[in-house]
């Protein structure tokens, strides 16, 4: 493991704690030949020098407890954070398979010993083909879906499993831009609805983290950190390329080479005086499978240069 330390100007980061993901690794899905087998993502998150890490889709990390649990604690690795992924604005209708999928993450997560469950809204392209499957819009009535089902889900999880979620603006979602995920946190509980604020995608969708942190500091409740490479980004943009093939077009690059500045965001964040888990993901599937490993290197070294 490394031992870079940070410059003696740069203050601490005392409150924020640096892990990575799976995606990191170019792993989007639970089983795909393209991606490294979950063995070596373990070791080489390690390797990097990372202490925390997410379970990444489910099914892709050993889904029985006692295995994980050995699995981690031999690697010195603790997990964050599960994910999971919902489509709430379509209705009380989608209820129940909702809550089948998220149970089984929930139950997994809770554990492994970790408080968060990040909640992805679903797309409304698809992100390998580009089709569209919906109105990129959503109605009124589809907002207010959205909101209490997403309370719903809070309330549920807490109650039944002790985590909080933590709901992620994600490119080609309808939580994405600065309007949209300003008018998802007015319109929930913040009891009950938390942010897990991708410094990447939010950028990507036009957005500014620290000013996000700043005006709802009280909603943030994780990170992700990333950055996006602002020529690819406006390419695509242009294009109108869906998210993963810009993904495989390299619009989230390695820090600290693109935008937003990452230093500024852990500034801020650090300024709430709450923990916070920040986790690299940068978004590279599918990559070959030695190329993680050395940018996994490198960022952790950037980290810590910032203080982290």
């Amino acid at each position: 493991m490394s031992t870079y330390a940070a410059p003696a100007s740069v203050p601490a980061l005392t409150r924020i704690r640096i892990g990575s993901a799976p995606d990191s690794w170019g792993v989007w899905f639970p089983d795909d030949p393209r991606q490294v087998p979950w063995e070596r993502f373990l070791d080489e998150v390690a390797e990097a020098g990372y202490s925390w890490i997410e379970l990444g889709p489910y099914g892709y990390l050993p889904s029985d407890p006692a295995r994980l649990t050995a699995e981690t604690a031999r690697r010195g690795l603790k997990v964050s954070a599960g994910t999971v992924f919902t489509g709430l604005h379509r209705g009380s209708g989608v209820w129940d398979e909702t809550w089948k999928h998220v149970s089984d993450i929930a139950e997994l997560t809770r554990a492994m010993g970790a408080e968060h469950l990040v909640v992805i809204p679903s797309f409304w392209r698809d992100d390998k083909t580009g089709e569209v499957l919906e109105d990129r819009t959503l109605t009124s009535e589809q907002w207010r879906s959205l909101t209490t089902q997403s309370e719903r889900l809070g309330h549920e999880v807490r109650e039944r499993y002790g985590l909080k979620i933590v709901v992620h603006p994600h490119a080609d979602t309808h939580i994405d831009s600065e309007e949209n995920v300003n008018r998802f946190l007015d319109a929930t509980d913040p009891s009950l609805v938390s942010l897990c604020l991708d410094t990447g995608h939010y950028a990507y969708c036009g957005g500014d983290s620290v000013k996000l942190i700043e005006t709802y500091g009280e909603r943030i409740g994780y990170l992700h950190l990333k950055q996006v490479d602002p020529r690819v980004l406006a390419d695509v943009v242009a294009e109108g390329v869906p998210f993963g093939p810009a993904v495989g077009r390299g619009v989230m690059c390695e820090p600290p080479a693109g935008v937003p500045a990452l230093e500024p965001v852990l500034a801020a964040a650090q300024r709430l005086d709450v923990e916070l888990f920040a986790i690299v993901e940068q978004d590279m599937y599918p990559c070959p499978p030695d190329k993680p490993l050395p940018i996994a290197r490198r960022t952790r070294r950037f980290l810590r240069s910032c203080g982290a």
